[in-house]
């Protein structure tokens, strides 16, 4: 009995451990391929695929581009979480991460607009689709795998895990940019922005090598064993948990709205308003982004011990009153200052985004849950991070000043509290079942 214990516990902490690399390092992945797009739909793509449009306009349309990745992110999370939902977590993540990958691969081959006229911008735009089709599937399975592997104490840190790729893709993303900006000096534009973009297929060959060998989750495997799989699970969770997913779509308006301010229209801003240098912001970027390898997990597991809600909570605060003092330490023009600007924005964010995946995905039950928390997530891509460069560049481009982009900010993190003081609660005791089976799923599941 105890031999069998003992190969049981290690049964468990190996495909704990699969789990964590996987979900970080296919999520990591994935973003590094999104953030791609960001950085260069606010330095390239203006020029590359608008060039007959004035400046302002050209950075709208590119942003536009960018904002359909964000809008077909809550259809890919209902595509692939009522899959995921249905047929298990694992082949979900294969699935998005080669769709995501070869998106990428394909922007990085497309000729601009001197070569195929009107045709280079909509195909960018069908592949900016594709993308968010892949990040808006991708992640509700990451944090699923990692979180139902961990344990119903840690959750919080678990969850935490997969929200690296975020921190880790940009550090990537920005990095890349960086060296080939460097390397290719005047000829950025027409081949040094492009190979980061090529080169995210490598990172997909590794990826999938690490996601073949994870195992189904834990909790999933469960529900099956109980027959608990439902037909609908989209269907379900929009019926019966309609407020959940709204609740998780609002309380993200503090963070992802914010977020896309300061890691993609502060390039524009810093480089068309302030004339500061492009090389200067993706430094600060980079450090950032770096602090955040830390700071994720570490309010994630800070939740853990203090609640969720109280985390988060703080980070809205802290971000609403951030937001002038954000752009008055930009607008002084002083590389400290500015780095110091940009790192304190992104640590707000990070303060909700550690404990955010767990918050959003206990509020829904493990057979639904991929549907329910995904759809909820992503639905913010539509009304925060989408039409946040858009409104920051319009708002810019009528007063010439950064003040009605603070009041953005804030009008966004009044919205998420709200959201926050009236998500509902989910009891424990509803998973209690489900969460006792889990216990010897491991050595019974599935690749």
């Amino acid at each position: 009995m105890a031999m069998t214990g003992t190969i049981q516990t290690e049964a468990v902490r190996r495909g704990r451990r699969r789990a964590v690399v996987a979900s970080t390092v296919g999520t990591t992945i994935e973003w590094y391929d999104f953030f791609l797009y960001g950085t260069a739909s606010a330095l390239v793509f203006p020029a590359l695929f608008f060039p007959r449009q004035a400046a302002y306009t050209g950075v709208l349309l590119s942003f536009g581009t960018q904002f359909v990745g964000f809008a077909a992110r809550p259809v890919g999370a209902a595509i692939f979480g009522h899959f995921g939902d249905r047929v298990g977590r694992k082949a979900m993540l294969v699935t998005t991460l080669m769709l995501m990958g070869i998106s990428t691969f394909l922007i990085g081959l497309l000729p601009g607009y001197a070569t195929l006229g009107y045709t280079a911008p909509a195909l960018l735009t069908l592949l900016r689709i594709a993308q968010g089709l892949g990040v808006g599937g991708e992640w509700g399975g990451s944090v699923l795998m990692s979180m139902e592997w961990g344990s119903h104490r840690r959750r919080g840190l678990m969850a935490s895990w997969p929200q690296l790729g975020v921190p880790l893709g940009l550090v990537l993303s920005t990095g890349m940019f960086k060296l080939f900006s460097s390397v290719s000096g005047h000829s950025f534009l027409s081949w040094g922005w492009r190979v980061p973009f090529l080169l995210s297929i490598v990172l997909v060959g590794i990826g999938l090598y690490v996601r073949l060998r994870v195992m189904e989750s834990p909790e999933f495997t469960a529900v099956r064993q109980q027959n608990a799989v439902v037909r609908q699970p989209l269907l379900e969770v929009l019926v019966r948990q309609w407020r959940q997913v709204l609740t998780s779509a609002f309380v993200r308006m503090s963070e992802q709205a914010p977020f896309y301010l300061f890691v993609t229209f502060v390039l524009t801003y810093g480089t068309t308003q302030l004339k500061l240098t492009r090389d200067s912001l993706l430094n600060a970027t980079l450090i950032a982004a770096a602090i955040g390898l830390v700071s994720v997990p570490f309010f994630g597991y800070l939740s853990d011990l203090v609640g969720r809600r109280l985390v988060y909570g703080v980070g809205i605060v802290g971000t609403a009153l951030y937001a002038f003092p954000y752009f008055g330490l930009l607008n002084t023009r002083d590389a400290g200052l500015v780095l110091l600007a940009i790192v304190l924005s992104l640590l707000f964010h990070d303060m909700q985004y550690g404990p955010q995946a767990a918050l959003i995905a206990e509020g829904f039950g493990p057979n639904v849950r991929y549907s329910g928390a995904g759809m909820g997530y992503q639905l913010a891509s539509v009304i925060a991070g989408g039409p946040a460069p858009l409104i920051a560049t319009r708002i810019l481009q009528r007063t010439h000043s950064s003040t009605g982009i603070s009041w953005y900010i804030i009008g966004c993190c009044v919205l998420a509290m709200a959201a926050l003081l009236l998500m509902p609660r989910r009891k424990a005791a509803q998973d209690a079942q489900v969460l006792d089976m889990a216990e010897a799923a491991p050595v019974l599941g599935t690749r």
